[in-house]
């Protein structure tokens, strides 16, 4: 199994041992740059929280460790989260 299936349906920032959803939660799928194919909890996210994107931790993007991931809504499509770049 590669990396990209292995990560397939896990959710970004999780517990090794429980990586799955979580019954009650709402989540969003990350699509494209180096976190595609997880899923991020979006559930306390507030409308415009939601609507500004996110930044999140990664050391598999382009700056290595420290580095982050920008992921924003897809217009039409909330629950999908379109990579927008890799910032330091």
């Amino acid at each position: 199994m590669d990396e990209v299936e292995f990560m397939r349906g896990r959710v970004y920032g999780a517990d090794h041992d429980n990586p799955g959803p979580r019954p009650g939660r709402v989540y969003a799928q990350l699509v494209g740059g180096p976190l595609d194919g997880l899923l991020l909890d979006i559930t306390d996210l507030t409308g415009p929280e939601c609507a500004r994107g996110v930044s999140l931790a990664t050391e598999i993007g382009r700056y290595g460790p420290g580095g982050r991931s920008a992921y924003g809504p897809r217009p039409g499509a909330p629950r999908s989260f379109d990579w927008r770049g890799d910032v330091p």
